[in-house]
């Protein structure tokens, strides 16, 4: 596959890292953006990489409001230093993350906030379907792992599509903003609130 410059300067604001790093880390992964990500990580050539071990203890706590007040997001977005959290690229990011969680409605930050029961449950779910539309066995645990993920996409924030640009995942987002601050970004928590959710319940 041919390496565009265009490739590699997403790849650059993404990680921070050189045009020769990133030229490379995209012919190991032939073109597959996430590929090349993880494969500067693991070389410890990204800077968003490098900074994941730094404490992130600023930041903002964004709050956003929908639909005249029908749905509310809370959201705590952390970085390194207080000059960082005041920035415009920052707060951008803390907005966006937080229209993110009200148009999406995410129900965890991470994957591995995902409780095992609750895979388990899904698991058991997509077997049960596999079942009924008469799919062999030999193919029936390559499904659940594929419906699996389609799951852990739509329910684990970092995960999801950014929803003014489904080419980018949300943690591609903050990887970017990581690479324009020069800072470790985390997104820490959030709350969802839609009226009348858990009425009755």
């Amino acid at each position: 596959m041919d390496i565009t410059t265009d490739m590699i300067k997403e790849l650059r604001e993404a990680t921070g890292a050189g045009i020769l790093d990133c030229r490379k880390a995209l012919t190991e992964a032939n073109g597959d953006f996430d590929k090349a990500v993880d494969y500067l990580r693991e070389k410890g050539v990204a800077t968003a990489a490098k900074r994941a071990d730094r404490t992130a203890s600023q930041g903002v706590v964004e709050l956003y409001s929908h639909g005249e007040g029908r749905v509310g997001v809370m959201v705590e977005v952390n970085c390194e230093t207080d000059f960082v959290a005041r920035s415009e690229d920052f707060r951008k990011l803390a907005h966006e993350i937080a229209l993110q969680i009200a148009a999406s409605a995410p129900h965890y930050v991470k994957e591995d906030e995902i409780p095992a029961a609750v895979l388990e449950h899904e698991a058991e779910i997509a077997r049960a379907r596999g079942k009924e539309e008469g799919k062999p066995d030999a193919v029936l645990e390559k499904i659940v792992a594929g419906r699996l993920e389609k799951f852990k996409d739509e329910v684990v924030l970092l995960r999801q599509p950014y929803i003014r640009d489904e080419e980018l995942t949300i943690e591609k987002l903050v990887l970017q903003t990581i690479g324009t601050t020069g800072e470790n970004i985390v997104v820490r928590r959030f709350q969802r609130w839609e009226l009348g959710e858990s009425i009755g319940q």
